[in-house]
């Protein structure tokens, strides 16, 4: 693949157009503040990242875990560029340089498509299809929208979200370029590829591979399917980057939430987070600790875990540097994480298996996993009820409660269907509750 096709601010949706500019903004910068202010975008503050929305102790949510990717996607992007352009000084004269801003961008992207209460509201779409109700629309619907629906994903929704043209919103979407569409489909092929390997992941729904086939042919991603396989691609460099600082972000500022509550100790905290470090270094920081006159734990913890996020971005970046043919041949077959130096992929693995024993299995994130399946299968039920059977007086209602811009009273079920998990993937947590309690009899509204 080549830099010079990948880097395009081609805009999906207006590739013939040639908008008149008001300022100075790159096409790239424009997608970073098209998305900043957009709604789906500021929903996130009001979606569950892993643990329950906070009471008195904040922790992250999906608005500012995407915020922090971003920041980190952006440093480790700027990072690869000024290397790979020490190598290649002719990039400098091209769109290459701005891979900071593309990168960026696709972070604050890449959770937009997730619904109400996490990886429980996925798995509730999918087994209300599956395995609930939903299974007698089967024989009702495409198999490849079943495919779709009985596999819903996040990554592959937010995919949607940005290139679906809904109901009174302009052609193509949020009207993105193709660089930043291409850097945030982490697995670059459709639900499809799913049932005809072992994957369980797919980057985007049947619905919208020709848009993603499109965007991949104009940057020159490698095909890796022949005629009548199911579309697949290699990855768009970029993804590798935006992957990373998902990564890191998620992983080390768990660790951080799960201290905050209590959930690991400071002992437990601090050593997991110095292992990343030699001896040598662990005695700087906490030398440095004491000079600073730092005595509050949970400060000693920011300080120590904002030093092991620029040793894993530093890490990130170099691994990408070493690797850059190999991803350009797309013939890389890991993550960014899995091919930093052994000392410090090994304490990354062990914040891992910390998080996978104490934190995600804790009784707050349980509870919140359970209470959310409950509320998104019966909204699940009772919409696409309500989508089968519209003439139902009850139907009726339920279908006044969905926003105009999802087609709803469409003559085609299927359509309906899609709408209902269009309407319902986009509530926050606390509208997915406050709908759940209204149409189960269970809260009054109050004039």
């Amino acid at each position: 693949m080549d830099w010079n096709k990948l880097i395009s601010n081609k805009r999906f949706g207006q590739e013939d157009a040639h908008p008149r500019r008001h300022d100075d903004r790159s096409e790239f910068k424009r997608d970073y503040d098209r998305l900043i202010f957009s709604s789906p975008f500021r929903r996130m503050q009001n979606k569950t990242q892993v643990f329950p929305l906070p009471g008195s102790v904040f922790v992250h949510n999906r608005l500012t875990h995407s915020l922090e990717v971003a920041s980190v996607g952006q440093s480790l992007a700027n990072d690869v560029a000024q290397k790979i352009i020490e190598k290649r000084p002719e990039l400098a004269e091209t769109l290459f340089p701005e891979i900071g801003t593309i990168v960026a961008t696709a972070c604050l992207a890449h959770d937009l498509g997730n619904p109400p209460f996490g990886h429980s509201g996925e798995k509730a779409i999918q087994t209300f299809f599956s395995e609930g109700a939903g299974q007698k629309i089967k024989d009702k619907v495409s198999p490849e929208f079943w495919q779709d629906i009985t596999h819903f994903e996040g990554n592959s929704n937010a995919f949607r979200l940005l290139t679906h043209r809904f109901k009174g919103r302009r052609q193509g979407g949020f009207v993105m370029t193709y660089s930043v569409l291409a850097a945030m489909v982490k697995y670059p092929y459709s639900s499809a590829y799913i049932g005809a390997s072992d994957h369980d992941k797919f980057g985007f729904f049947d619905s919208e591979s020709k848009y993603f086939a499109k965007i991949a042919e104009d940057l020159g991603l490698l095909r890796q399917y022949r005629p009548g396989q199911p579309l697949r691609y290699a990855r768009h460099p970029l993804v590798y980057i935006v992957e990373a600082a998902d990564d890191i972000c998620y992983e080390i500022m768990d660790i951080e939430d799960a201290f905050k509550l209590r959930l690991l100790t400071y002992d437990e905290t601090s050593n997991l987070l110095l292992s990343f470090f030699d001896e040598k270094t662990r005695n700087q920081i906490m030398l440095r600790i004491i000079e600073e006159g730092i005595t509050d734990d949970h400060e000693k913890i920011v300080y120590i875990r904002a030093r092991v996020i620029g040793v894993l971005e530093r890490e990130c970046a170099a691994a990408f540097v070493r690797n850059e043919q190999e991803i350009l041949n797309g013939m890389f077959d890991m993550s960014l994480v899995e091919a930093m130096t052994e000392q410090v992929r090994d304490a990354y693995h062990k914040c891992q298996d910390v998080s996978f024993g104490k934190i995600y299995h804790s009784k707050p994130v349980v509870d919140i996993e359970m209470a959310g399946y409950k509320i998104m299968a019966t909204l699940m039920e009772q919409f696409t009820e309500a989508a089968v059977h519209p003439n139902k007086f009850y139907s009726q209602q339920l279908i006044k409660r969905v926003s105009s811009q999802y087609d709803i009273e469409s003559e085609d079920l299927q359509t309906r269907v899609a709408a209902v998990i269009d309407y319902i993937s986009g509530m926050t947590d606390v509208y997915a509750l406050d709908v759940f309690e209204k149409i189960n009899g269970l809260s009054l509204p109050i004039v």
